[in-house]
């Protein structure tokens, strides 16, 4: 009888990513981003068949994909090696070659908001000439006028939502990510969506259901984020939709059933619900994934959404009812099937102050098991670890490394207050829940003392090197993965956009002079002994390559063991098949390398 052997690393290489998609109005064809021929292209389907062709080859990262409603083009945009400097492209219907449509200076932005209904119009935000606060334009592809329609001021400001007589238009302003109030602009008068815009709270998500009424989702003066009302006629707010204890994070309209679909979060999942906005009936749906990373709605009300689970790659799933779901893309780990990868445990723990923190626990297989500990922070900081498919996590488990994700504060999910938590906080409460979670880990025999490791990327990689700074005894080694290396350069180093949030978000260099010194990195490179990997996009704009270059330099002065990786085509993450896998055998070779 022929037998074969269990499952290799390289095998979870090879899953592919998706990071959106659309639908053509007849709903005959998807289209969706994917680096499924080794880098990000555009792929499609032809519906009811699901085999995908290439679309469109441009071998860069899409930021959007949208269907002309009259089924002549579809629009996207297309960054370069990762520099999030996204241009707005045209593709025939049909597929071909992408035709830059809403374009300028390659170290510009370009970013789609809307299409008119006659698809002759494309709304969009542009750093052009106001590189701090953004601009918005409309183009007229009739006849190539361009036109301003608003200055950003005070803040960065986006379009994000147009009324179909094309009258009204719903802005946001973003003072944080915890603070971003949004207005309604009707010829030369402007409405607060929310009574009091100086109050702290997020909106986001506006639809006008007509000419007159706008719903979207907010936290004013709640704790999670839930539905709400703008009449522009009567000028009034008002409460429509809260779920106890969950957040509403997406929502999209169906005008035809006048109903709401919306997708919440709640710790490390995610729910779907049907609102009758006639009724008032709201219908928990049966998702086929834990979290849903997009959803689409279409004219006769079927569903369409792009999901995955931590053993589940991310796949796009149709339904007619939201009960019943056929997958149409079949992404899977190469010879593996679910019974083969790791579910987490969710699993909670006190913190120093007696805070509760929530945390995803990957055991590895008892017959897999190396004895070894992974403690993962997650980036943002203000986002989650949520049971999302990693391959990197699914590699490190197959070795028979144990993982631990803490969600500590300032992470999403458990409400707003806990979110604000880390704000002008980056280095003392979440790293003492950091510090917490290690502890309770060898409390509970989960991990031991002498066989710790520690990987972290972006604000992960940020709390990476200064857990290595601060407490080096508790870990073996450490992976920094474009992570903040000194706060004084990082808050001068972001994006112009990102500049004027980054007060409330991080703080101010001069007046916070001492926090800043005691929560960055560099401030500890002579307790930083243990063997560190540090690895960089080349072309990343938030987190540029100077600070890897900085802590990496700083680090050989001093003779310590450091290898540092530069990928040359990739910004803030990979989207190149083949850097992710140099990426994560270097990472595997290193904690091998490390061990005993």
């Amino acid at each position: 009888m022929i037998t074969f052997p269990k499952p290799t690393v390289e095998q979870f290489f090879r899953t592919y990513v998706i990071t959106g998609f659309d639908v053509s109005a007849d709903e005959e064809r998807l289209v969706f981003s994917t680096n499924l021929d080794g880098n990000m292209n555009l792929w499609a389907m032809d519906l009811p068949a699901t085999y995908p062709y290439l679309f469109a080859h441009q071998d860069e990262s899409c930021s959007f994909v949208k269907f002309d409603p009259k089924s002549r083009y579809v629009l996207t945009g297309f960054d370069k090696d990762g520099d999030e400097n996204h241009h707005i492209y045209a593709i025939p219907y049909d597929g071909g070659i992408p035709k830059p449509v809403v374009t300028g200076d390659p170290e510009e932005k370009f970013i789609f908001t809307d299409l008119s209904d006659d698809g002759e119009r494309i709304y969009y935000i542009t750093s052009e000439e106001n590189s701090s606060f953004l601009n918005t334009r409309v183009r007229n592809l009739e006849n190539d006028s361009d036109t301003l329609l608003h200055i950003g001021e005070v803040s960065p400001t986006s379009l994000v939502a147009v009324s179909e007589n094309e009258e009204a238009f719903v802005y946001l302003q973003t003072f944080a990510n915890t603070f971003i109030p949004g207005f309604v602009k009707m010829g030369d008068e402007t409405y607060n969506l929310t009574p009091d815009p100086e109050k702290v709270h997020v909106t986001f998500e506006p639809v006008f259901v007509d000419d007159k009424t706008i719903y979207f989702v907010t936290d004013y003066e709640s704790e999670y984020k839930y539905v709400a009302k703008f009449d522009l006629e009567n000028k009034e707010f008002s409460r429509v939709l809260s779920i106890e204890q969950e957040s509403v994070e997406q929502m999209k309209y169906n005008k035809e059933n006048n109903t709401l679909f919306l997708v919440t979060e709640n710790g490390v999942t995610d729910s779907l619900y049907r609102y009758d906005l006639d009724s008032g009936n709201l219908t928990n749906l049966s998702a086929p994934v834990d979290i849903i990373y997009q959803i689409n709605v279409t004219k006769a009300g079927n569903l369409y959404i792009l999901g995955t689970s931590a053993a589940v790659p991310p796949n796009i799933f149709q339904s007619k009812d939201g009960e019943h779901w056929k997958q149409l893309t079949n992404n899977r780990v190469l010879g593996v099937n679910t019974d083969d990868m790791v579910e987490p445990d969710v699993v909670s723990y006190k913190s120093f102050d007696g805070m509760e923190i929530e945390a995803l626990l990957y055991r590895a297989k008892p017959e897999n098991d190396n004895g070894y500990t992974v403690f993962w922070p997650h980036g943002g900081p203000q986002a989650a670890e949520r049971k999302s498919f990693y391959s990197m996590f699914q590699c490190l488990l197959n070795r028979g490394y144990t993982i631990f994700a803490p969600n500590f504060r300032g992470s999403t999910g458990y409400g707003s207050s806990f979110i604000k938590l880390v704000e002008q906080d980056w280095g003392e409460g979440p790293r003492l829940d950091c510090i917490a979670g290690i502890e309770w880990l060898f409390e509970k025999g989960i991990a031991d003392r002498d066989k710790l490791f520690l990987i972290g990327g972006s604000y992960g990689g940020y709390m990476t090197l200064l857990l290595h700074g601060r407490h080096p005894e508790y870990f073996k080694a450490c992976v920094d993965v474009f992570g903040p290396s000194d706060l004084f350069t990082f808050v001068n180093s972001v994006p112009d956009h990102w500049k004027p949030i980054m007060e409330r978000w991080l703080g101010d260099p001069e007046r916070d002079k001492k926090r800043f010194i005691r929560d960055s990195p560099v401030t500890y490179l002579d307790s930083m002994t243990k063997p560190m990997l540090v690895i960089q996009g080349a072309h990343d704009p938030r987190v540029v390559k100077a600070e890897s270059d900085n802590i990496v330099a700083k680090l050989e002065e001093k003779g310590r063991d450091v290898d540092y990786m530069v990928l040359d085509d990739e910004g803030h993450g990979f989207s190149k098949k083949e850097n992710e896998i140099k990426v994560y055998k270097r990472m595997l070779d290193f904690l091998e390398q490390h061990q005993g």
